[in-house]
């Protein structure tokens, strides 16, 4: 009799970012030497990050053995983004916090992230966020792939089917032409728009169980708490604490890391707000609106 080849648990990493709410940028958002002042920004967790956890959410609701890793690089407050992707499913975190990986352009956040998912060993799929809201590169991810010379799919809008035995991903991409079906072996990684899907909301019962965790050394033992005693009886494993990586965790070479790495350097940002110098009132007969067609071609506003 021949026996069925068991498959290893799927592996797969979710990169995530804090970023400022771009709606609510203040005056003093850069710093002298170019950087984002972000101690004095309100932050989010980035939008399309969201989507792609939800992605790998959605396929591990297919295949449970799958195992999410969140990793988020920034400094302690970025804990709140790992807080989150906990509430709404993923089953490990980490915080890739170093003063030495501040003021990172995208070459520099992809090298870090590199040697960070090399720490993490052997994977099956990476999903990111196309891009970030604080900066629109959608360079990251492509990079990330580059460095640890794997597959990529960008601009990702829907999973179309995955082969675990097969270890192989189908996805639907968007492209400027239109869609495209394109299929891959693992490992590979994929960057999703926000079109792919709706992301769930937390659950209340892993808000309740991950609230207060924090790193190793401030984290609360689940064990041992009483208020908690009845997480118990829930599914396993439930992590203690959010794992803290600093450079040297890493063995990354602090000369391509932070400010050292980055050879993009931001001059200037401004906070540009819209308003209408004036307002006109349009008839809605054929008349007003043969008007107003006239006026829009004869401004170039419509092509004639």
């Amino acid at each position: 009799m021949t026996r069925k080849k068991v498959r290893p648990t799927m592996k797969i990493i979710v990169t995530t970012k804090q970023v400022p709410d771009t709606h609510n940028i203040v005056g003093d958002a850069m710093r002298p030497d170019g950087t984002v002042n972000r101690s004095v920004l309100p932050t989010i967790f980035n939008p399309e990050d969201l989507n792609a956890l939800e992605e790998a959410l959605k396929l591990k609701e297919k295949i449970p053995s799958a195992h999410i890793t969140a990793i988020t690089m920034g400094p302690p407050k970025a804990m709140d983004v790992l807080r989150e992707s906990l509430y709404r499913g993923a089953d490990d975190v980490v915080l890739l916090s170093d003063g030495r990986f501040a003021g990172a352009d995208t070459l520099a956040t992809s090298y870090a992230l590199k040697c960070a998912v090399q720490k993490l060993g052997v994977f099956d799929l990476i999903f990111c966020g196309r891009q970030a809201i604080d900066g629109d590169t959608a360079q990251v991810g492509p990079q990330l792939a580059e460095k640890l010379g794997i597959n990529q799919i960008t601009n990702v809008c829907e999973v179309v089917t995955v082969d675990e035995e097969g270890c192989t991903i189908t996805v639907k991409r968007s492209t400027e032409y239109g869609e495209e079906i394109v299929k891959s072996k693992f490992p590979v990684l994929i960057t999703v728009t926000s079109s792919a899907n709706d992301p769930r909301p937390a659950s209340a019962k892993r808000m309740m169980i991950y609230k207060s965790i924090g790193k190793k050394s401030d984290a609360v033992s689940y064990t041992d708490s009483a208020e908690l005693a009845w997480t118990r009886d829930l599914p396993a494993p439930y992590i203690n604490y959010i794992k803290e990586w600093n450079l040297e965790s890493v063995d990354a070479d602090p000369a391509i890391c932070g400010l050292n790495g980055s050879p993009t350097k931001v001059k200037k940002i401004q906070n540009v707000v819209l308003v209408a110098n004036e307002a006109k009132m349009v008839s809605g007969d054929d008349e007003g609106i043969s008007a107003l067609i006239k006026e829009l071609v004869s401004e170039h506003i419509l092509a004639g």
